[in-house]
């Protein structure tokens, strides 16, 4: 409907991304690639992410992931880092990330990015990425 506004919601974007080795550039670099990607392909602005929380696969120790983020100049951003439960036969090296903006989208039109082999954990949600 034409000059309807919608409310603005806080809304979740999940993200993942395997990370080759347990390095810190590494950690580092996937980390950006997944944020960036995130931000690009939902049209997010800075100031709306309300947080975001990170987990990486008990293999990965080599660095925290909001160190990325702040590197990126999102200061101002609330961040946690932690470790996802360690199932058996889980795919290793997983970055994940839950995003929450500020947005006038529906759930239906954000972009969840299941990036490199994090594509087969998601399928439904990862074609063309």
């Amino acid at each position: 409907m034409k000059g309807v506004c919608r409310p603005i919601r806080v809304r979740g974007i999940r993200g993942a991304i395997t990370v080759e080795r347990n390095t810190r550039e590494e950690i580092i670099a996937a980390t950006k690639e997944l944020l960036l990607a995130l931000v690009r392909e939902n049209g997010i602005e800075i100031e709306d992410i309300a947080s975001i929380f990170f987990t990486l696969t008990p293999d990965l120790n080599a660095e925290f992931p909001a160190l990325a983020a702040r590197e990126l100049g999102w200061q101002y951003v609330p961040l946690l880092c932690a470790q996802e439960i360690d199932v058996p036969g889980a795919m290793g090296k997983v970055l994940r990330v839950l995003m929450h903006v500020n947005t006038e989208k529906s759930q239906r039109e954000l972009k969840h990015l299941y990036l490199k082999g994090a594509a087969t954990l998601r399928l439904d949600l990862s074609s063309g990425n």
